[in-house]
């Protein structure tokens, strides 16, 4: 039994497969997809680290010639972006399986699966991609890379942006809060569902979104948080 499930988890002599590294490298990629270069400030209170704990990973990263740095600047080399999708692949597949076959609620899959992706091997990994018939988002609506790092293309704007009287598509929503995806889930908010914008208050005010027959207000921080494909 021991050897069968030794042939799910990823080598033990694979430097890369480290929680800890793969926990850094996840973390500065998603945060580059808003905010590029990534301050090493804000990667260590994105990882509740200290800042010198993260420069310190970043110098060990360096060496691995998995992060370039510049100033309090860092930067994901080559390697560490694929290095990176690989991980973001397999964290929002399991997210998938959680959700679709488990059954857990979409507020519990994120910390659930960062528990679970560190040890998958890539032949469980690829495996379980064909099971779940290789889905292109995460139950929160973010992208799915392929297995060569590819993300299916996909427009969308900030639900924020929009305009009293415009209609979207929710495409994602954030995934690493709890509370707010319970939030979400009373409101109805979530990916594929319409949202049309019937108000807009001013002096930053909320805005009055309509999802199917019901109407709410939500704040414009959590609306900038959400993203749309927006209707022609």
């Amino acid at each position: 039994m021991r050897k069968i499930f030794r042939t799910f988890l990823r080598p033990k002599g694979d430097k890369m497969a480290t929680s800890r590294t793969e926990e850094y490298l996840e973390s500065l990629f998603k945060l580059q997809q808003n905010e590029d270069p990534v301050s090493i400030s804000r990667l260590a209170k994105h990882l509740n680290l200290s800042a010198a704990s993260a420069s310190e990973m970043a110098k060990k990263l360096k060496v691995m010639n998995l992060v370039s740095t510049k100033g309090k600047k860092i930067y994901l080399t080559k390697k560490g972006d694929q290095a990176a999708k690989k991980v973001v692949r397999r964290h929002r597949l399991l997210e998938r399986f959680l959700t679709d076959v488990l059954g857990l609620p979409w507020d519990e899959v994120h910390e659930e699966a960062c528990r679970l992706e560190h040890g998958l091997s890539p032949k469980v990994e690829e495996k379980l991609a064909i099971y779940l018939e290789n889905p292109q988002v995460c139950p929160h609506g973010h992208p799915i890379p392929d297995n060569k790092g590819v993300f299916p293309q996909n427009t969308t704007s900030p639900l924020s942006a929009l305009k009293p009287g415009d209609k979207g598509i929710v495409s994602e929503v954030p995934e690493e809060d709890p509370e707010m995806l319970k939030y979400l889930e009373r409101l109805g908010l979530r990916p594929q569902v319409e949202v049309i914008i019937e108000e807009v208050a001013p002096l930053s005010g909320p805005f009055l979104i309509r999802i199917g027959k019901s109407k709410h207000a939500l704040g414009r921080d959590v609306a900038a948080l959400i993203q749309v494909q927006t209707e022609v």
